[in-house]
């Protein structure tokens, strides 16, 4: 079993694209199912953001994983798999482990180093764990990226400027300072964009949910920290509109949710439309409305274009080789794992010989003093013990430095082991605490 991350991204596909193969959070748990159901797949997890739709497979073969995962993309985006291959990523194995450390620490995104996707990732991971596609591997895996994302931005400093989509969406606005503005949807990304907001000076805030309950949390958040703001329900869209400078529109519903009649005449007042949905929020018509300009997606992917990121290379190399030693690191742990359960089983090979021995030592000489037996008895398991520590030791130094070399297989057939016997006796898989950390 090997780990294969399949996806696409703002760096292969449009946002048209992205929009077709979004997968909502009502869906999540649908689609996983799928995947793992799919012949070739034995544990999924599924990253979907505002820039990303990402599957980690644990899969019997590459090439079977690689349809299945594909197929079940192409499904959800309504289209054939050889329309979504030209927009595809795929890593296996060791790649897919650096590209999830690379995503996790920031250095894949769109805006180098923010640190949302972190928190993403942590929660596709707990969506999947209670949707029971999770299992060892990709539970160790994420573990290990979860820890991996916190050392390279602790260490780097490369989220030290608070770059995110939500930002440098903002910075295509005019000065905020004191002005009202509108969020459109109550969850993380909300939270985000208010969070951005109050750094920026805004004056009020409106947040706008279908959840009013919902709504009316965020506002009572937001107002804690300084800022005055206010709920509403979607029914008070227009007129909250109307009193705005800005709006930020990110909901994750899969339909247009703010239309050009939303828009009440400006006379000549400019309102600015973030639109950080995916699928968009926004209908393409109001950015003719007179007085409207609406900021997307691609608006931002062009201004991170333009302006070649905000972090500095010296960071990103940092942060690039702290990922690279975390991989090595790794991949050598996964490496001697592999072999420990055949050492296990060797040395339960072991104990058995010398049980039988002994065992045939006592009809042998059934009036042997007891403790002579005894003592006998643990100078033969002494030797044994003695003389498999190195080897046992050292196999497994040279199982996570292997390039290639089957250590395990090696030692099943050099001491005739029971090729069954490593699955037999090996520990079973770790229980993830309530929180996602291990235990």
């Amino acid at each position: 079993m090997s780990v294969l991350a399949v996806g696409l991204s703002y760096r292969t596909a449009d946002l048209r694209t992205l929009e077709r193969a979004a997968i909502g959070a009502d869906e999540l748990e649908k689609v996983l199912h799928q995947l793992q159901q799919s012949e070739h797949v034995d544990e999924a997890m599924l990253v979907s953001t505002c820039n990303r739709i990402e599957v980690y497979a644990v899969v019997e073969t590459f090439h079977g994983g690689l349809a299945d995962v594909s197929e079940v993309l192409a499904q959800q985006a309504g289209c054939t798999p050889a329309d979504l291959y030209d927009h595809l990523y795929v890593h296996y194995a060791g790649a897919a482990v650096e590209h999830i450390f690379s995503v996790a620490s920031g250095l894949d995104s769109m805006v180098v180093g923010e640190t949302q996707i972190l928190g993403q990732v942590r929660n596709a991971y707990a969506t999947a764990r209670e949707a029971g596609t999770v299992g060892r591997t990709l539970h160790e895996l994420i573990q290990t990226t979860l820890r991996v994302g916190k050392r390279v931005h602790s260490e780097t400093g490369l989220d030290a400027l608070g770059a995110s989509v939500v930002s440098e969406a903002l910075g295509e606005a005019p000065d905020l300072t004191g002005k009202h503005a509108v969020i459109l949807g109550a969850g993380s990304m909300g939270a985000l964009s208010a969070s951005q907001l109050r750094k920026a000076g805004i004056g009020r805030i409106t947040v706008v949910n279908r959840t009013l309950e919902n709504a009316q949390r965020l506002a009572a958040n937001v107002s804690e920290l300084g800022v005055p703001a206010v709920a509403a329900g979607m029914d008070e869209l227009a007129v909250r509109l109307a009193e705005a400078d800005l709006a930020v529109s990110c909901t994750g519903a899969q339909d247009v949710v703010l239309a050009a009649e939303h828009i009440l005449p400006r006379h000549g007042r400019e309102l600015v439309i973030c639109d950080l949905g995916l699928p968009r929020d926004v209908d393409p018509a109001v950015a003719a409305v007179p007085d409207v300009r609406v900021v997307d997606l691609e608006t931002v992917r062009r201004r991170m274009d333009d302006t070649g990121g905000r972090s500095s290379a010296k960071q990103i190399a940092r942060a690039t080789g702290i990922v690279l030693d975390e991989v090595r690191e790794y991949l050598a742990g996964q490496r001697s794992a592999a072999v420990t359960p055949t050492v296990t089983a060797l040395r339960k090979r072991a104990a058995e010989v010398v049980d039988a021995e002994l065992l045939r030592l006592d009809h042998r000489l059934p009036g042997l003093e007891p403790g002579v037996r005894d003592e006998f008895a643990r100078t033969v398991r002494r030797v044994v013990d003695k003389l498999l520590h190195a080897p046992t030791v050292r196999v497994k130094q040279l199982a996570a430095d292997a390039q290639g070399t089957d250590y395990a297989s090696a030692l099943r057939e050099l001491f005739e082991l029971d090729p069954a016997s490593p699955a037999v006796v090996a520990s079973p898989s770790p229980q993830p605490n309530t929180d996602g950390e291990s235990q």
